[in-house]
């Protein structure tokens, strides 16, 4: 479970309702049935005019990622991994990586290291798998720009309920009780379509795309590990590289030291 995505959502909840209450507003005004339609409907009508059904079959999957942590392998294991990988090819060719090949999980990193023991050079493997990578970023912006755009429609979508109900609102104007209550209605479409917009939808938006760019990173210093151990590069030379993918406290794990003078200084 996502932690962040859970605590955030109930924080932005009491934030409102708290925030209601201390103004007045009176918590029953959420029961709107045609600002809710408008809003919530509405905004699904014009997510899904924007987007092809084969990207939005993927929404229920794309919530499931938001509210599900992400288990990605460790960096520094993964660089401790390939510092060891380089020591045995050096000592006994590639070849004797492949037992280690049969052992991997994560099937990116089993494919870029089968095609450098197959013998394939290093800018065929850099290109396939650039190209993987790419294509991967490519689906996961797709996902996230379905949550931005919401996130867009949302608070117009506010503003037309609002004027909607003020239409309604001010076609009687002879109780003027009344039409302080309808008028009151009205806003609560903008208020929806505003806590939607910039309280949900964006923030999931950028909730994905920080996970992707999380995993882009670490495939991408996959592809460097794979290189580096292909062209027979010294295992420390190889954690140096790597260390660049590395925050400065991880950098000393890997330099097996404790003070700033680690393996570079963070920008």
């Amino acid at each position: 479970m996502d932690i962040s995505s859970i605590v955030g959502l109930i924080l932005a909840f009491i934030a409102l309702l708290t925030g209601m209450v201390l103004k007045g507003v009176s918590l029953s005004a959420f029961y709107n049935p045609a600002a809710i339609l408008i809003i919530i409907f509405g905004t699904i009508s014009a997510v899904t005019i924007a987007f092809p059904m084969k990207e939005l079959k993927r929404v229920p999957k794309l919530f499931k990622i938001l509210f599900k942590e992400t288990k990605l392998a460790d960096d520094i294991e993964i660089i401790k991994m390939f510092s060891q990988w380089a020591d045995l090819a050096r000592r006994e060719g590639l070849l004797a990586l492949e037992s280690k090949a049969s052992e991997i999980e994560d099937p990116f990193l089993k494919n870029g290291l089968t095609l450098a023991i197959d013998g394939q050079n290093a800018d065929y493997i850099r290109d396939v798998l650039t190209e993987e990578v790419e294509a991967m970023e490519e689906r996961h912006a797709s996902g996230s720009a379905i949550f931005t755009q919401a996130g867009t429609y949302a608070p117009t979508l506010g503003v037309l309920g609002a004027v909607v109900g003020l239409i309604a609102a001010l076609a009687d104007m002879n109780d003027i009780e009344k039409l302080g209550h309808a008028i009151s209605a009205a806003f609560m479409a903008t208020l929806l379509g505003i806590f939607t917009g910039y309280v949900l939808w964006h923030p999931f938006a950028n909730k994905l795309k920080r996970k992707s760019a999380v995993e882009v990173k670490q495939k991408r210093m996959m592809i460097e590990g794979i290189l580096s151990v292909l062209e027979g590069e010294a295992p420390r030379v190889i954690e140096q590289k790597l260390a660049s993918y590395l925050t400065m406290e991880e950098r000393r794990q890997i330099s097996g030291e404790s003070g700033a003078g680690g393996l570079g200084k963070e920008s």
